[in-house]
């Protein structure tokens, strides 16, 4: 019945041949082991009569059929190369013959070739013992010829490679004697040539060395220390001299695989029985579990029936007297179905072009399975209703061509699932999907995903930045749709749009060029471009704006009290007001916008702290209570101005408040006691007269300019074109402080310092509306500078020294034609 069975399934292979018309021959190679990547195999254009180039020209593949990749192809030159180094004893154990399995594949017309690489054993590995020394205990007075079992070493090289031979130190006890069994392994007797006697020599040092065959020769030596004991005239003899049992895979960890048992007649501690492994390889200790006292073998390590398929283990029973008896137990592996079929994609043909014929190759791919059996056994299929056949070929190969024609306006790509599954119990499936794309002209435009873009960015950035990203998609394939983004040619704000941003042609992320000022510009538009790689291309076009957000990079500024780099300024208050007194108001502005220009005073240090306060939003200085005689006649505060940004930004400016009795005689008294004033009156003069002159021809040009365009113009038009002369004040809302410029409001009439000068050089009048104005050059001492009250008596006033009076009278009469509004006062 076998031999029906096996023609039959070769006339099937030959039927499927036939159909199919698939050429499938089988070249065997050598290579020895530890081959470094790269090195040449064998050259296959003469074992598969091809000409240098057929190779690509026929798509030739290499599929291996193991998990690595050790091999791989040339297909210009025809040169099978080593991928990875490969270490046979890794590879295939202690197995006598070790192929390593890959098939060539060719297209159109298929054709396979199998390609069988044996790998040759080079000797790379010495031999080893599991112990450093082995220890044994003789009874003494054993007689001549007994023999006792030694652990041989291991050797992982196969053949000449393995170990050839075994000596032993000299001595004139014993001597080795090496067997085999019917299955070719060999076993190592230490054989007893003289008795023992324990009275003479209680101990016995022997050294036994391992030499294998290789060039050169690698050895491998252990100490054996023998302990002569008293008489133990019986070993321990196993009920079965080999125990054989079946194991499934995957067998939990606990598992009873096989108990074995020794008796011996002795009796005391000589029939004490241990169980211990003797002479198995390091990976038994892993996988098994052997009992001392009961023989028990379970299972200790995960069994994997694809890993190895037998294990060989020798057991040892030893007696309380040191003698041993010996078992082998034989384990074999059931297989599971524990291995889903694995799908190998050859090639795939995508995209695919949309006027492909029929019967064209699509995708060719393997199955494989590494269970055995029926569990190894594999069917194959794909999904209903596409455009596509699915043919079988052999060595479990299948083909996937086109049976129906393609239309891409209708379907743009097809998702093909490939199942696979074997025919074990219960039975594993593997599915796979694979997206064929199906080309196309170039039809479609570049489509932008927003109909415009809108991005911020902070001002003060640095160059380069990424500012954001735009994209477009192309419906269309390969070069049809690749996009690149371009600027349009335009201006932003009077310059080039290429000098603000920039754009990655291929990812579309768009960067700013150079650092922004919110103060300058506020925000500006770029048109983008994307083209398509078609021909002709098309393209399409978006609009990005950009807005600039506003950051707190500007403190706040003093208008009042003005600080300069001379002297703080100075403000007089009676010494008999009472709480509540308007002292003076600190006015401050910051260039920012929204809440970084939102304002805040605090006093951060004061001579008199419980004297002044000052209003968080207005900037108002009064007095917290009256004054008294204890004050100091000069009081000195330090205010903090506080924006509302993140993080604050702040300034501080110095204010001088002179408690005095009047606002004339008492102010005077005191800036003549300076001794300094009076010795540089005559520099202090020629300055003022300076200043009131330049102010004169100033105002004379304005006049004139006035003049000519009231003639010319329109009185609505003069208004707008007349200069500002010198700069006009922030307008003024009509309540409280504005967050935006911190001016004073109309309501109040305040003391302000035009000067910032010292006690004995305030220029000081009041004034709602008049700018702040210096009567002196900054660089002049604050002692050659004059201050006055416009609420000076004129007995006050004709107390003054002459030259200050008509300087006075003189600077009065310019504000009051300049500034009309000081009638008000």
């Amino acid at each position: 019945m076998e031999d029906i069975f096996r023609i039959r399934k070769g006339l099937y292979l030959l039927f499927l041949l036939s159909l199919s018309g698939v050429v499938c021959v089988s070249i065997r190679y050598s290579l020895p082991e530890e081959k470094k990547s790269g090195s040449v195999v064998a050259n296959v254009l003469k074992d598969l009569k091809l000409r240098p180039g057929e190779l690509s020209a026929l798509r030739a593949q290499l599929v291996s059929k193991s998990k690595k990749q050790y091999f791989q192809l040339d297909t210009h030159s025809g040169n099978v190369i080593v991928n990875d180094k490969i270490d046979r004893e890794a590879l295939c154990g202690g197995m006598d013959s070790c192929l390593l399995l890959f098939e060539i594949v060719l297209q159109n017309p298929l054709k396979i070739y199998s390609i069988e690489m044996q790998i040759e054993d080079v000797n790379d590995n010495s031999p080893e013992f599991s112990k450093n020394e082995f220890n044994l205990e003789i009874p003494e007075q054993v007689p001549a010829n007994t023999r006792f079992p030694l652990e041989s070493a291991q050797d992982a090289d196969l053949g000449e490679n393995s170990i050839q031979n075994y000596t032993l130190s000299p001595n004139e006890n014993f001597r080795l004697e090496l067997q085999s069994d019917s299955s070719g392994k060999r076993y190592l007797y230490l054989v007893l040539e003289k008795p023992l006697d324990r009275e003479k020599q209680a101990h016995v040092g022997l050294t036994l060395t391992a030499v294998d065959g290789g060039v050169p020769q690698r050895t491998a030596t252990v100490q054996i220390n023998i302990n002569v004991l008293d008489n133990n005239d019986n070993f321990p003899q196993f009920t079965q001299s080999e125990y054989k049992v079946k194991l499934k895979e995957n067998s939990p960890h606990g598992t009873l695989v096989a108990k074995v048992e020794a008796r011996d007649l002795d009796f005391g501690s000589n029939a004490q029985i241990s169980y211990s492994f003797h002479q198995v390889p390091e990976k038994i200790g892993h996988l098994f579990q052997l009992h001392q006292t009961t023989g028990e073998i379970t299972v200790l390590g995960p069994i994997d029936y694809e890993n190895e398929a037998n294990y060989y283990m020798d057991i040892k029973a030893t007696d309380g007297g040191g003698l041993s008896g010996h078992c082998k137990v034989l384990v074999e592996i059931e297989d599971e179905n524990d291995n889903a079929p694995e799908i190998l994609v050859i090639s795939v043909t995508s995209p695919l072009a949309e006027d492909s014929p029929l019967d064209t190759l699509v995708m060719l791919f393997s199955v494989t399975d590494q269970d055995s059996g029926d569990n190894g056994r594999t069917s194959c299929s794909v999904e209903m209703n596409l455009p596509f056949l699915l043919k079988t070929t052999v060595n479990n190969y299948y083909q996937l061509v086109t049976q129906s024609p393609l239309d891409r306006e209708k379907v743009p790509e097809y998702n093909i699932t490939i199942t696979a599954t074997d025919r074990g119990s219960p039975r594993l499936t593997t599915k796979r999907t694979i997206t064929v794309l199906i080309s196309d002209i170039n039809d479609n435009s570049p489509v932008f995903e927003k109909a415009k873009y809108e991005m911020q960015l902070w001002e003060n950035n640095i160059p380069g930045l990424l500012m954001g990203s735009i994209h477009a998609v192309d419906l269309d394939m390969e070069q049809n749709a690749q996009v690149t983004y371009s600027l349009v040619p335009g201006n932003a704000s009077g310059a080039p749009v290429t000098s603000y941003i920039s754009i990655n042609s291929e990812t579309g992320n768009l960067y700013v060029l150079r650092s922004l000022d919110y103060e300058q510009i506020k925000e500006f538009q770029v048109t983008v471009r994307a083209s398509d790689g078609g021909s002709p291309p098309l393209s399409s076009e978006v609009v990005v704006r950009v807005v600039i957000l506003d950051e707190n990079d500007n403190a706040p500024f003093f208008l009042y009290p003005l600080q300069n780099s001379t002297s703080p300024c100075n403000d007089l208050v009676p010494k008999s007001v009472e709480a509540g007194y308007l002292v003076a108001k600190v006015v401050a502005v910051d260039g920012d916008s929204g809440q970084n220009s939102w304002l805040s005073y605090e006093l951060l240090k004061a001579t008199d702290p419980g004297l002044f306060s000052i209003g968080v939003q207005n900037g108002e200085v009064k007095t917290r209570r009256p004054l008294t005689e204890r004050d100091t006649n000069k009081q000195k505060l330090i205010i903090l101005v506080r924006d509302n940004g993140h993080p604050p930004q702040t300034s501080t400016a110095t204010l001088n408040i002179l408690p005095v009795d009047g606002f004339s005689d008492p102010y005077l008294n005191i800036a003549s006691v300076s001794h300094e004033a009076r010795e540089e009156d005559g520099s202090l003069t020629m300055y003022l007269v300076i200043c009131l002159a330049a102010v004169s021809f100033v105002f004379l040009i304005c006049i004139i300019l006035f003049v000519v365009i009231k003639m010319h113009k329109k009185e609505s038009s003069f208004i707008t074109a007349l200069p500002q002369f010198p700069p006009a004040l922030p307008e003024i809302p009509e309540t409280g402080v504005d967050s935006q410029s911190g001016s004073l409001s109309r309501t109040y009439h305040y003391d302000v310092c035009l000067t910032g000068g010292s006690l004995s050089s305030e220029f000081r009048f009041l004034r709602p509306l008049i700018p702040v104005f210096s009567m002196g050059d900054p660089n002049v001492s604050e002692n050659h500078r004059i201050s006055f009250n416009a609420q000076e008596t004129p007995e006050q006033l004709e107390g003054r020294k002459p030259k200050e009076q008509w300087l006075i009278r003189y600077y009065i009469a310019v504000c009051l034609a300049y500034f009309p509004a000081v009638t008000e006062m």
